[in-house]
């Protein structure tokens, strides 16, 4: 089944720029490149069972107030590290928005099961016959 499209506001995400850390030379300390991504599971417009989802997956991005912190500094522009974190928002959206499966359990066929038992035997006779060989 394929998920939903899900379209996010603008207004509902909040981004901020910030310097990134690391290697970079001058442009690092003078620039802010970094952006931090901050997105209110609550007060989203996603539908409810998406907001669930969310809010019970173990991702560290996600605090403990329901809000998805993303910080991007991959790039060395600001656009480039704005959009890499709308992606990753995006794919944390559609993981929750993934619903797998239910599993039926089935009950094996009576012929499977005659298989079984039938290879089970013929192992223990030819296991039973490495015995010693008695006069």
């Amino acid at each position: 089944m394929p998920t939903p499209l899900i379209r996010l506001r603008e207004e509902e995400v909040e981004f901020t720029a910030i310097r990134a850390q690391g290697a970079g030379g001058q442009n690092v300390n003078k620039v802010s490149n970094a952006i931090h991504l901050r997105f209110n599971i609550a007060a989203s417009s996603l539908p409810d069972e998406i907001k669930a989802r969310l809010l019970t997956l173990r991702d560290q991005r996600i605090s403990t107030d329901g809000v998805v912190v993303i910080k991007a500094q991959q790039h060395r522009s600001l656009e480039r590290n704005r959009d890499d974190a709308l992606v990753r928002l995006r794919e944390l959206i559609a993981q929750a928005a993934f619903t797998p499966v239910t599993r039926r359990p089935t009950r094996p066929t009576r012929s499977s099961e005659k298989k079984r038992v039938e290879s089970k035997v013929r192992r223990g006779v030819v296991k039973l016959l490495r015995g010693r060989v008695s006069e």
